[in-house]
């Protein structure tokens, strides 16, 4: 009796994480067919201009340079768009981001452009500080927060602004990356594109709060309504609870059909590591369950989990199955990245498998370390996050003692 009752668990469990396999497949495909019907469509742009369009303040949080970043900021200034601002914010007046703004002001006089310098403390976030004198000075009915390290293509914006129907609040792009040398920039395409765009398509798809806060186009009268961006300043996933507060409402959120083109310079992998390790470290703390399904939904894991259960109930090879397993998820994080890139990949197949190989390898080590390490290092601070996504920082932390 006691055998029976023991292989009826074993059975119940196989059953169990064949299912979870098989719905992970199944986001491989909602990804697939969410990236090739929603990425990149034609649309006429000219027809669009030809309609009254609302006017966009840009906001521009600075931190620090990199060799990118010039030619970042100009993108801005050449946008196919009829009326816009853009509204550049640094916290230290020290900061060498100034210079740049300053050049680029001189050299489009007649993009009307502006710099905050200062900042103002309404919460824990440093990048809503540093954001907050702009938001208050913004003059149109549309906001865009847009991260230093994106760059726009010329129609862009327009673009958004077509996808903020009526019964949307917040316009996103996914985030993704410019062609740029160097391995580390190879990683970085290569997880955006594969394991960071699959999960992003499908939450887009399924309508679940995924939005990054790095190009997020929303209506101002919304966020004024809850009190402003400061009202989010408790937070260091403020992307998020942007999203939340409007769905809570019953509005609607929207992806762009242009990715975001991120193009800061990635010096190493251990940066970009870490980058990765930051953002476990929110989820964990805003989606607890993530604990344990984050790390089982990662490819090597789930197929030697899905391979015994297929082995246990079928007497198949678990090898075998293991590899099938290894090969399709290759294959269609490829195809993934293909659809997203749209254009030839600026590395080679032997660059992909690597980087491929590294990104999967690398996962459950990130998220070790995000759970041993909970505590936040972002730019000049390092804050202990709270259960539901509320932030301390730790100095101010000490001081309470």
């Amino acid at each position: 009796m006691e055998h029976w009752f023991h292989r009826y668990i074993l059975v119940a469990v196989a059953v169990c994480v064949i299912i979870g396999w098989s719905f992970v497949w199944i986001m491989h495909l909602i990804a697939l067919f969410h990236g090739a019907r929603t990425l990149h469509k034609k649309v006429d742009y000219d027809a669009l201009k030809e309609s009254p369009l609302p006017g966009v303040s840009i906001i521009k949080p600075l931190v620090g340079t990199d060799t990118n970043l010039k030619d970042n900021m100009e993108s801005f200034f050449k946008l196919n768009y009829p009326k816009y601002e853009i509204l550049f914010c640094v916290q230290d007046d020290q900061d060498h981001a100034k210079n740049y703004v300053n050049d680029l002001l001189v050299k489009y006089p007649h993009v009307d452009a502006s710099l905050f310098v200062g900042g103002i403390k309404v919460g824990v976030n440093p990048k809503i500080n540093n954001m907050q004198p702009a938001y208050l000075a913004c003059k149109h009915e549309l906001v865009l927060i847009s991260d230093a390290g994106i760059r726009m293509e010329e129609d862009t914006l327009l673009d958004m602004v077509h996808s903020m129907k009526d019964d949307v609040a917040l316009v996103h792009q996914m985030p993704f990356v410019c062609d740029r040398k160097g391995f580390p920039a190879v990683l970085e395409k290569v997880y955006f594109g594969t394991a960071h765009a699959r999960i992003y398509l499908c939450a887009d798809f399924l309508r679940i709060n995924c939005p990054t806060g790095m190009s997020a186009l929303m209506r101002k009268k919304l966020l004024d309504d809850v009190g402003g961006i400061a009202s989010f300043g408790q937070y260091l996933a403020e992307d998020f609870f942007f999203a939340k507060s409007f769905t809570d409402r019953g509005w609607k959120l929207r992806i762009s059909q242009q990715p975001a083109w991120q193009n800061s310079y990635t010096a190493d992998i251990e940066t970009f590591q870490n980058r990765i390790t930051r953002w476990a470290k929110l989820r964990i703390a805003m989606i607890p369950h993530m604990i344990l399904l984050e790390p089982l939904s990662e490819c090597f894991v789930l197929g030697a989990m899905a391979s015994c259960a297929i082995s246990f109930l079928t007497q198949v090879d678990p090898f075998a199955v293991y590899l099938i397993h290894i090969l399709l998820w290759f294959l269609f994080d490829y195809s993934l990245l293909i659809i997203i890139q749209k254009s030839n990949l600026p590395f080679s197949k032997i660059d992909f498998v690597i980087a491929w190989l590294l990104r999967e390898l690398f996962a459950l080590i990130l998220f070790a370390r995000a759970l041993w390490e909970p505590d936040i290092r972002w730019r000049t601070g390092t804050y202990k996050l709270k259960w539901g996504g509320v932030a301390e920082e730790i100095s101010e932390i000490k001081s309470k003692l």
